[in-house]
């Protein structure tokens, strides 16, 4: 487990924002808005590297691959993605030219091209939207509901989703236990607001027929009573979707997209977004890094906007 960051660290980068601040202001002569935007660029990389165990004077082109790629993983959008990019440029640039590093390893980092498709995002509004087409009345209703807000709340892949078991659920301690890629198991932070509809949607659970093999899961089909399917789950986004009027093209990983976007635009740490999706790693050279769990739910549940 990597050790917390020492005073020293702390102190040293303060210093250094603070002498970067005065570049941006006195020798770049940028607005207001976009130097605040440079600022937090320079804060996210500076987070990332933190985590990663890894001083500024040390960073590599191969490390700022990694935080790269970690933008691309999370489904930023690539004009977001060289917007911040160009962010880091200017950073090393000021580092190069103020004597704290002798070469600048960002002259070699490329943007993403602006031309290439990512998922669609969904503001908040949008969502809230979606989730308002929901008719309660129906008796899939709160279950609809409970997913959906599950999706958003801890950023799942939808067959993720389907797999949460009873079992899984930690509800009282704010996680939940989430089986990804590879069967490897990782415990998520899920948002009070999501905490409520499942605890609904489980009164309601208790009145369904439900098949031998099916009781462990927690999202069952009302009539059937056996574990929702991906394309189930991609139906009911859709049809909510369209009900909502929203001309974006959505399915369930849009929500996972929006979770993660959500999160880095409300100033979340780029490593503890990357634990939530079950993300090991995001570059070939870089050793995985620990972070603590109670640490790591303060990060999210602090960002996410179910819980602003």
């Amino acid at each position: 487990m990597k050790p917390e960051k020492d005073q020293t660290s702390v102190q040293r980068h303060g210093a250094m924002l603070k002498r970067y601040r005065q570049y941006l202001l006195l020798e770049k002569s940028l607005s207001p808005n976009t130097l605040e935007a440079y600022m937090d660029d320079a804060g996210k990389l500076l987070d990332y590297i933190d985590d990663c165990g890894i001083a500024i004077e040390d960073v590599s082109i191969d490390d700022l691959h990694g935080f790269a790629a970690a933008m691309g993983d999370l489904g930023i959008a690539p004009r977001s993605q060289a917007r911040i990019i160009s962010g880091i440029k200017s950073l090393f640039r000021f580092l190069s030219l103020d004597g704290y590093r002798q070469d600048d390893p960002s002259e070699l980092l490329e943007s993403p091209k602006i031309g290439r498709h990512l998922p669609d995002v969904l503001s908040v509004q949008e969502i809230d939207s979606i989730i308002g087409q929901i008719n309660l009345a129906l008796p899939e209703g709160q279950r609809n509901k409970a997913m959906i807000e599950t999706m958003y709340s801890c950023g799942l892949r939808v067959s993720e989703l389907c797999s949460l078991r009873m079992e899984d659920l930690f509800l009282d301690e704010g996680f939940i236990r989430v089986t990804g890629k590879g069967s490897k198991q990782r415990l998520v932070p899920i948002s009070g607001r999501a905490v409520k509809e499942i605890d609904l949607y489980l009164k309601d659970r208790c009145h369904i027929e439900i098949k031998p093999g099916a009781e462990p899961y927690l999202f069952l089909s009302i009539r059937r009573g056996r574990p929702l399917s991906r394309i189930m789950v991609f139906d009911i986004v859709k049809n909510l979707t369209a009900m909502a009027g929203i001309n974006k093209t959505v399915s369930p990983h849009t929500f996972r997209h929006s979770f993660a976007t959500h999160l880095l635009e409300g100033g979340a740490n780029l490593r503890a977004i990357q634990c939530m999706l079950g993300h090991e790693k995001i570059s070939t050279t870089e050793i995985y890094t620990h972070i603590d769990r109670s640490r790591l739910r303060e990060e999210i549940v602090s960002h996410h906007p179910r819980n602003l």
